[in-house]
C-alpha cells in the first residue's frame, strides 16, 4: 500500500490566532464550523486550511518550538487562470495585510507569471499562472 499523493490539511503554526484568522478572513476564506477558538480551519479547493497556535503545534507534532517568522521551508501555491489574475491575488493579499516578497514576474520554471507574498506571520504563498496546472 502506498502513501495517498493528496494534501488534505495544511496546518500553520501562527503567533497570533485571531490576527491570523482575520488575515485569512480578509482574503475571503471564510472559517468552518469546525473552528474553535483553539485552532481555526479554512476549507479550500480539494483540502482544508488549518491555523494552529505555533508553540502546540509543535507540541503537537513533537518538536521545539521556533519564535523565527522567517521562512521555514514550506510554501503553498495558488494556482489562477491568467497573468492578469496573478497581479490581482497579489494585490488583494498586499491588501488584507499580506507582504509582497516577489512582485509578479515570468516564472523561470512555466509560461506565465509568478510572484509570492507572506502572510502576518511570514508564511510563504506563491500565486502562480501555470497554463499546465490549471485550477479544476
Amino acid at each position: 500500500m502506498a502513501v495517498p499523493a493528496r494534501i488534505s490539511i495544511i496546518t500553520l503554526g501562527v503567533a497570533d490566532l485571531a490576527r491570523a484568522t482575520a488575515f485569512y478572513r480578509a482574503l475571503g476564506w471564510e472559517p468552518t464550523p469546525l473552528s474553535t477558538d483553539d485552532i481555526t480551519f479554512i476549507e479550500t479547493s480539494g483540502s482544508m486550511l488549518a491555523l494552529f497556535p505555533t508553540d502546540e503545534l509543535a507540541a503537537d507534532a513533537g518538536l521545539a518550538s521556533s519564535a523565527s517568522t522567517g521562512f521555514r521551508g514550506v510554501t503553498m501555491a495558488i494556482n489562477v487562470e491568467s497573468d492578469d489574475q496573478v497581479r490581482r491575488v497579489l494585490a488583494e493579499a498586499e491588501a488584507a495585510g499580506a507582504t509582497i516578497v516577489k512582485p509578479a514576474a515570468p516564472s523561470p520554471f512555466f509560461q506565465g507569471l509568478d510572484g509570492y507574498f507572506t502572510d502576518p506571520d511570514g508564511h510563504a504563498w506563491e500565486v502562480a499562472h501555470n497554463p499546465d496546472l490549471l485550477p479544476a
